[in-house]
């Protein structure tokens, strides 16, 4: 499926039904009166957060959303039915903006959850709720009121409790692939995974929700690379497993590596660079890189990190790295 996390849509309540103008015409019963009956409601515009859901592919299918009009009033009294409202599902993590100022109007994070967002128009009365004493044969009925309309942006911030980070190509898919059955794609090239991927950790008494992010580079912050597009989705995650790629496929020092990812983050958003992070050097089964992580580990743990050896191919160090990020995440949310 198609990963869409930002779309432009209209959404428009619907109108209420125009009253209606008419008389009552029986045989034997002159000058029977007004008998109008009122127009119906409009439909309403609902948003609901459907779990099922992780990508806004469907909005950008289909743009304009409106509810069902309220019916005209009828004659003897009857009133028109009222307009069907409309339910707009979107995944857990929808944001919803007005696109002409900018102003977040929603934030839709609970599963489940339902919003009202906009009314349907009332609908017009009929003539005969003009009849007075001194103005028995009203000929004139209200229009229905026009329901709302609103240009709006929708923009998609994934939930999860994990987040996975580090530079393009550090094997963050291979270990999501492990610790969850999220299936992303895997290669030896960078920027293998160009949408972020949501894993479930079952941790026996409850479970653990876990992205991986696409790969950052420097300048992301701005623009660079795949950009300001997916460091959104770091926003809502609460710990970071920053991965550090030690292999031969990584440029430069690993380091500076290491601080460049954090730069990013605090240029996008100086309150990611102040949520935990556990360090984990990957790939530990290739000889070289073990050894150089055995080296580089003091180095990390004396900055203050907690520092994990792991391969995700044979799964060494993984389920203590799991176990320690679950308890690092109680911890953190305890505060």
């Amino acid at each position: 499926m198609k990963f869409v996390d930002q779309v432009l849509i209209e959404a428009r309540s619907g109108d209420g039904g125009r009253g209606c103008v008419s008389f009552r015409r029986e045989k034997f019963i002159p000058k029977g009166g007004p008998d109008g009956g009122d127009g119906g409601r409009g439909g309403d515009i609902y948003f609901v957060v459907d779990s099922s859901l992780t990508t806004l592919l469907d909005f950008r299918y289909q743009r304009h959303h409106r509810a069902k009009n309220g019916a005209p009033g009828l004659g003897k009294n009857m009133h028109g039915k009222s307009g069907d409202d409309l339910y707009l599902h979107v995944p857990p993590g929808t944001l919803v903006y007005d696109d002409e100022s900018g102003e977040k109007l929603l934030d839709l994070t609970e599963s489940e959850q339902q919003v009202l967002f906009l009314k349907g128009g009332q609908g017009g009365r009929g003539n005969a709720r003009f009849a007075t004493s001194t103005n028995r044969a009203p000929r004139h009925a209200q229009p229905g009121i026009p329901g709302e309309v609103r240009q709006l942006r929708l923009e998609l911030k994934l939930l999860a409790d994990v987040g996975l980070i580090g530079l393009p190509n550090a094997g963050k898919s291979t270990l999501i692939s492990v610790i969850s059955a999220a299936k992303p794609k895997i290669a030896d090239y960078p920027f293998t995974t160009l949408t972020p991927n949501l894993g479930v950790v079952d941790l026996g008494d409850r479970t653990m929700v876990v992205a991986d992010i696409p790969g950052l580079i420097e300048g992301a912050s701005e623009g660079q690379g795949l950009g300001t597009r997916f460091l959104r989705h770091v926003e809502r995650t609460d710990l970071f497993l920053h991965l550090v790629d030690l292999s031969t496929l990584q440029q430069g020092d690993p380091l500076e590596n290491f601080a460049l990812i954090n730069q990013e983050l605090e240029r996008y958003d100086t309150g990611l660079a102040r949520k935990p992070q556990l360090v984990v050097f990957n790939k530990i089964d290739i000889p070289e890189v073990r050894q150089q992580a055995e080296e580089l580990k003091p180095e990390f743990e004396a900055m203050g990190h907690e520092v994990f050896l792991v391969s995700a191919v044979s799964r060494e160090g993984v389920k203590e790295l799991v176990r320690a990020a679950a308890a690092r995440l109680t911890e953190w949310r305890e505060q």
